[in-house]
């Protein structure tokens, strides 16, 4: 058991084929044949040519529009889930430079570079550091009763990254702005992952957050079951030893633990960790054209 492992598990080779969408002559997402084959009722929108879907640049003043629509077919069919009313950005690059939106529900299959926010929440107890741990609720549709951070969540479109942690915070922990604002943005985590939903090029903004000793976190909005304050050994043991948490919460934890100096230069897996936690956002180039 290792904590590498969980690093190669959000990265494992892809071994099964995904189409590459172009918009524009950029690939904006990686796609699925089954779900390709119900894209083909939009031609106009997914034109399909050598190995690849293909949307022109005519059309992107109207693809959010038009995304909708497929959105709604696509759920009115079973092919995804229920919609979520969440808009998820459809861009090659950052936030920023979103072409067009697309509901929730319908950026994994689309392979998208989706975009989340996850903050660890701690107390220091003398010289130790105790975490903070959620426990996800058992109704939830992904990971139902693992393991979470304090605070984590997706981050929709055209929200400030501020008004969301602020938001998630009060929703996840019960956590007044004032105490949330005070949370210390530490870096971005990278992953590449096959999912049941479709591929997850997914960015993980990250946060610490020392609370205070008496701060008890209160969940408001039903997703997390419980909350559990334990010694950071024991949340290290957790990690390196079971699957108890969410697969992407295992990288925000190592990811701490490296920069708390838990996990330093003298484990055999140091480089291969700090490495494997910032792979380039993409389907890997030896998976293309499978």
């Amino acid at each position: 058991m290792s904590y590498l492992r969980h690093i190669r598990a959000c990265n494992a080779p892809v071994t099964e084929p995904f189409l590459p969408w172009y918009i524009d002559g950029r690939v904006h997402g990686w796609i699925r044949p089954a779900l390709a084959a119900h894209l083909a009722d939009w031609p106009d929108l997914f034109e399909r040519r050598d190995q690849a879907l293909h949307t022109p640049s005519a059309m992107v003043p109207e693809l959010t529009g038009r995304l909708t629509e497929v959105a709604r077919e696509l759920a009115a069919r079973g092919v995804v889930t229920a919609l979520l009313d969440e808009p998820y950005p459809v861009t090659a690059d950052g936030r920023e430079q979103a072409v067009a939106t697309v509901d929730r529900a319908l950026a994994a299959p689309l392979g998208l570079r989706s975009f989340g926010q996850h903050l660890n929440g701690y107390v220091r107890d003398g010289g130790r550091i105790l975490m903070w741990i959620g426990r996800r609720a058992r109704d939830r549709l992904i990971f139902p009763g693992a393991l979470d951070q304090l605070v984590a969540g997706g981050l929709p479109h055209g929200v400030d990254l501020w008004e969301n942690l602020v938001k998630e915070c009060a929703e996840e922990a019960g956590m007044p702005e004032a105490l949330a604002r005070r949370a210390r943005p530490v870096g971005a985590l990278t992953y590449n992952r096959v999912a049941e939903r479709g591929f997850r090029p997914d960015v993980l903004y990250c946060y610490d957050l020392e609370l205070p000793v008496d701060f008890v976190p209160r969940n408001t909005d039903g997703e997390v079951e419980e909350f559990l304050l334990l010694p950071l050994e024991e949340v290290a043991r957790i990690v390196r030893e079971t699957d108890e948490f969410k697969l992407n919460c295992n990288l925000v934890i190592i990811d701490f633990l490296v920069r708390h100096g838990v996990i330093g230069p003298d484990d055999p897996d140091y480089l291969a960790i700090v490495i494997g936690l910032h792979p380039a956002v993409g389907m890997p180039e030896t998976s293309r054209g499978l």
